[in-house]
């Protein structure tokens, strides 16, 4: 189990950057942003793929996840989306996704984060839950011959945001490449004790986001120890029943502090690992 921290708090750097910086602050992983003004699979050859990779490498680094969620290289933090009304613009997102599982499969990381689609808008969320069903069977093929993991991230106000969400989502996909990322902070903002929502979709688990969030439980990272949530519990959960994926640290609100953010939400973790005795690898 790693610890790693993303690449989207450091939008203001390269992604070369971000990397050489996230090895300095003494993490052990490092999720890639898959999008501008990083790592946007058209605009990265194999030159520059093999360059990034050498690089991660030299700074000892394990890419724990590559974070397919956004699309600002041709919308927003959401749009294109799996669920719109329009066949081109679900196409966009069904084409950035086979295009991340072949980033992934290049730098032999098991698994990619995506959205579940949403905001809903107007159409109906059964023909919504369809459209991405649809989409899912798309990309599933390529991510089992690559044996990369498909992982669907419930966000607040988007097509899943909790656990029965999931749940109900999930009993109805055959792959074996779908299972889910457990953004620990989502699910308490979706009113929800993080530890018990773990354990009931631990069997689907196959990356771990690690933020803070208020006691209101609004959607927004916060550093490591600056909100309300019982991490330790969470912790000991993992350790119970064996998790073995990687975590990553997403503090994409900090741009003008990615470093200070990382370093405070460090040490605010050394000291809690220390007391129910879980190793992250720094």
């Amino acid at each position: 189990m790693i610890l790693g921290y993303s690449t989207n708090a450091f939008v203001k750097f390269s992604v070369f950057e971000a990397v050489e910086k996230i090895g300095r602050l003494g993490f052990g992983g490092v999720e890639i942003m898959c999008d501008r003004p990083h790592l946007y699979p058209p605009d990265y050859g194999e030159e520059n793929l093999t360059r990034l990779k050498t690089l991660i490498d030299d700074q000892g680094l394990k890419v724990t996840n590559l974070n397919s969620f956004t699309l600002f290289a041709v919308g927003d933090t959401y749009l294109p989306s799996w669920i719109e009304p329009q066949e081109e613009r679900r196409e966009i997102r069904i084409q950035h996704t086979l295009q991340c599982l072949k980033v992934a499969d290049f730098f032999g990381c098991k698994n990619i984060s995506v959205p579940p689609g949403g905001p809903v808008g107007e159409i109906s969320r059964e023909k919504a839950m369809t459209l991405f069903h649809l989409g899912l069977e798309r990309v599933a093929p390529l991510a089992q011959e690559l044996d990369i993991k498909i992982l669907v991230e419930p966000e607040p106000d988007l097509l899943m945001e909790n656990t029965r969400e999931f749940k109900e989502f999930i009993v109805d996909i055959k792959s074996p490449a779908i299972g889910v990322n457990f953004d620990i902070g989502h699910f308490f903002c979706a009113g929800e004790d993080p530890s018990e929502a773990f354990e009931e979709l631990f069997e689907w688990i196959g990356h771990v986001h690690l933020e803070d969030i208020a006691s209101n439980r609004a959607h927004n990272h916060l550093i490591l120890g600056r909100g309300a949530i019982q991490f330790q519990e969470v912790f000991k959960t993992m350790i119970n029943l064996g998790y073995e994926g990687d975590i990553s640290l997403e503090l994409y609100p900090y741009v003008d502090t990615p470093e200070e953010a990382g370093r405070e939400s460090l040490e605010y973790l050394r000291a809690l690992l220390q007391d129910v005795g879980l190793d992250l690898g720094f």
